[in-house]
């Protein structure tokens, strides 16, 4: 299996595990999180989701070995196809989800890695962290609705800087300008990651539900929306 789940304390942890790639997705990986994150929404006993990579990374983003990435690589009409078959499925599924999920960025978030991250409610990081909008490196536009979330979290300019020059941001740099909430030590940061989500498992879940909907319902375009748009690029 490419993904890892477990239920503890009310946290449904979701681990994205193929350690030997830095979490790299292909399509198995994806297809995995989205039956898993739509098995967490369902769960009545998890009130929280976190995200998170195993080994020494979240995610490096599309893995450059599967056969989806000869498709991104010639830029073939069929990649918005691939779009919305592989990565649509897994942000709707983390923006309708009718409970916190919290990106637990363990170390390097990387293209659609960083995306991943973005379109979760709430992101920590690990103070060996880093993030890299890495797709203008090689001719492409930010998909996995990157280009929606990041100015939404950190600013048009800021999030324009980021996406075209490429340049690796460094955890405490993401606290500073709002691309995560927090920055834990790397020797305690599962332990703290875990700690956070406890409390938010604790909370007020419907209320929780309730304010996604309210600020979800305040962006403008709707994701749905952008998406699309995004496909058409």
């Amino acid at each position: 299996m490419t993904i890892e789940t477990s239920l503890r304390d009310a946290v449904a942890t979701i681990t994205l595990s193929r350690p030997d790639v830095l979490n790299a997705l292909d399509e198995a990986t994806t297809s995995d999180l989205a039956r898993a994150l739509e098995a967490a929404a369902g769960d009545s006993g998890a009130r929280c989701v976190v995200i998170t990579g195993a080994g020494r990374a979240f995610s490096a983003g599309q893995d450059l070995r599967d056969n989806a990435a000869d498709v991104v690589a010639q830029k073939e009409p069929r990649l918005g196809q691939e779009l919305r078959r592989r990565y649509f499925p897994i942000v709707r599924a983390i923006r309708s989800m009718p409970k916190p999920v919290v990106a637990a960025v363990n170390g390097p978030a990387v293209g659609a890695g960083m995306g991943l991250a973005c379109a979760c409610d709430i992101r920590v990081a690990s103070s060996d962290a880093s993030f890299r909008a890495g797709w203008s490196r090689v001719g492409l536009v930010p998909d996995a609705g990157a280009a929606y979330f990041l100015p939404r979290l950190v600013g048009f300019g800021r999030a324009l800087d980021l996406l075209l020059s490429a340049e690796q941001v460094q955890a405490e740099e993401a606290l500073r300008i709002g691309l995560v909430s927090r920055v834990f030590g790397a020797a305690s940061f599962a332990a703290d990651a875990a700690r956070l989500a406890r409390s938010l498992s604790q909370g007020a879940t419907l209320a929780f539900a309730l304010t996604k909907q309210a600020l979800e319902r305040a962006a403008r375009p709707s994701l749905d929306e952008f998406l699309e748009f995004e496909a058409t690029l």
